[in-house]
């Protein structure tokens, strides 16, 4: 598959493709917003976060870190076919394989969450022994929504179906039908409204496996993140968020690679979501691309 991708500026200190040829991380725009089922726009995420990065310092005090020491590359959005979601996850597959089997650490920016399923399975394709940590308002356990197998709303189902079960954590979660809350125990390891708390047994369950973080910006109360699709009240904190971010950093998860979703720069004027987003995104590299 030939794959195009659409650069509008990169990321705090990161290069462009020609720039490394064997990066150590690489960051992955995947613009897909068409399964959204309240209010769209997070295809423009990718391009506002690498924007709002800027007000950032490239040096992390909590985890005396620097992403000028990381040889980080910018690979920009991959271009996806408008409308077309099959061929969509098919590209956005094709975009993360080549750097997943190198090696690399992976950091995708969305775009509506169904970008994670074809970057799970191509995390699972290299690391067969993959699990999932899954941090979010919604359950996303849904076998169809709209009518559509294929959805935002179905994203962690498909995973339970591809990781089996014991392998896929979700946390924070506090929005959800009763029956996807009954899944819990049956299909996957749920604990609502609960993330930090919740991270030391986690970190007993995955015995050392290869993890892939999925992170809705959502799990985050919209008091602090309001550019969102779907904002479900009574979420966590950034400090908890962040805390958790290094908790995993510093016990020595193997996080190979990670996505950050359904930012919605629209929908918050302030543009503080966005700039969130952009530190959440420093912090895993510098945590995660080791």
């Amino acid at each position: 598959m030939e794959l195009q991708f659409e650069t509008r500026g990169l990321f705090i200190a990161s290069k462009s493709p020609e720039s490394y040829p064997s990066p150590r991380a690489v960051l992955l725009g995947a613009p897909l917003d068409t399964t959204v089922s309240f209010r769209p726009g997070s295809r423009f995420a990718p391009h506002a976060i690498r924007e709002a990065s800027y007000v950032l310092e490239t040096y992390s005090p909590r985890l005396d870190r620097d992403l000028e020491d990381v040889a980080l590359i910018d690979q920009g959005d991959v271009i996806l076919p408008l409308g077309n979601v099959p061929k969509s996850l098919e590209t956005i597959y094709a975009a993360a394989y080549p750097h997943l089997s190198a090696g690399r650490f992976l950091l995708t920016l969305g775009g509506e969450h169904l970008v994670s399923l074809p970057l799970i399975q191509a995390a699972h394709k290299v690391y067969p022994d993959l699990v999932l940590v899954h941090l979010d308002a919604h359950t996303d356990l849904r076998t169809s929504y709209q009518d559509e197998s294929l959805s935002h709303a179905t994203v962690i189902y498909h995973a339970t179906a591809l990781l089996g079960k014991g392998r896929v954590f979700s946390l924070g979660i506090r929005s959800g039908t009763k029956e996807e809350f009954a899944l819990y125990g049956e299909r996957l390891y749920g604990a609502p409204y609960e993330v930090y708390g919740k991270l030391p047994e986690v970190l007993n369950l995955i015995e050392g496996r290869p993890v892939y973080l999925t992170l809705d910006i959502d799990v985050l109360d919209p008091a602090y993140a309001p550019g969102t699709g779907t904002p479900e009240p009574d979420g966590i904190t950034t400090h908890e968020l962040f805390r958790s971010l290094y908790w995993l950093a510093s016990h020595g998860v193997k996080v190979v690679s990670a996505d950050l979703v359904e930012v919605l720069p629209a929908y918050d004027p302030s543009g503080r979501t966005s700039v969130l987003a952009a530190k959440i995104v420093r912090e895993m590299l510098l945590g995660f691309a080791r």
